[in-house]
């Protein structure tokens, strides 16, 4: 079967989709052991924790205190015997106040900050005011969440071990030449914009399935607009990034499914059980089962 998908519940159907609590509250989804994925953002601010967590095909020993982010469309699971600290749930949505911030969940997903212990206490005092005016919404509590949760993002990156390296450009001052530089209206900034839709519209459960050109018209553009415009921001062009996607999205069903090639081959839109096997040795250099025995011998998922 795929891998399950799992969907943000809240309280009250009225407010917009975000929760916070400490894993305990949670329930026991927030520590599943079986490899799924989400619809929604998820941050985990562990402070204590004996064991491993494995994101997509990355598995890693957990040193609390540390930040763990988990994007939409991630596969991850925890291995460990305990796990506290504090979750943060929240749709995409939810970042409308500040649509940067999706970038710097992108990048703390991969940075995965260990935090010292007086950093600990800030992003925690951060999280303890999150809980507290999410558990006794009041005016504007809206706001005041995003707010905090924006600070808490651009403080996690800030801190810890995962501070930038030297010659790092700061969080919220790129670089000339980099995505997202340049003046309002220019056209590296409109470039910037149309990658940040389109790699958004990619990370959908489904979006490696669709081809670049759905994804222009999806988006209201030209074929030739949005590859250049990729091209220009990312580097590469938006037929590289669906096939890496589609890679990423095979080797996730290969480690963390009992699915057979041919099914996988199905869930990713194959018509032919072989096409997809000469693509995967193309993009990996493996087949689907040789890839599947070492991740099994690995011990991965």
């Amino acid at each position: 079967m795929p891998l399950p998908m799992h969907r943000l519940a809240v309280p009250d159907p009225q407010t917009l989709p975000f929760a916070v609590g400490t894993f305990e509250s949670m329930g026991p989804m927030a520590r599943a052991d079986f490899p799924h994925r989400h619809t929604f953002y998820e941050i985990d601010f562990v402070t204590r924790c004996a064991g491993r967590h494995v994101v997509d095909l990355d598995e890693y020993a957990v040193s609390a205190p540390q930040l763990c982010v988990v994007v939409p469309g991630q596969v991850h699971h925890w291995r460990t015997s305990h796990v506290d600290g504090f979750v943060i749930l929240f749709l995409a949505e939810f970042l409308a106040t500040f649509p940067g911030d999706r970038a710097l969940l992108h990048e703390l997903a991969e940075r995965r900050p260990v935090l010292r212990s007086p950093d600990a206490r800030r992003l925690g005092a951060l999280v303890a005011e999150l809980i507290r005016e999410y558990a006794r919404p009041a005016p504007g509590s809206l706001g005041v969440l995003q707010a905090y949760l924006h600070v808490l993002l651009v403080q996690a990156l800030r801190l810890g071990t995962g501070r930038p390296e030297a010659g790092r450009p700061e969080v919220g001052r790129p670089e000339a030449g980099r995505p997202g530089s340049g003046r309002p209206g220019s056209a590296t900034t409109r470039a910037s914009v149309v990658t940040a839709q389109f790699t958004r519209l990619l990370a959908e459960p489904t979006g490696h399935r669709r081809t670049a050109g759905q994804y222009a018209a999806r988006l209201g553009l030209s074929a030739g607009y949005l590859s250049e415009a990729v091209r220009q921001a990312a580097g590469h062009t938006p037929a590289q990034l669906i096939r890496r996607a589609r890679t990423v999205e095979a080797k996730r069903l290969l480690a963390g499914t009992p699915l057979t090639v041919s099914q996988v081959a199905t869930e990713l839109g194959f018509a032919d059980p072989a096409y997809f096997s000469r693509f995967f040795r193309r993009e990996t250099g493996l087949s689907p089962g040789a890839y599947r025995r070492r991740m099994t011998a690995d011990g991965t998922d």
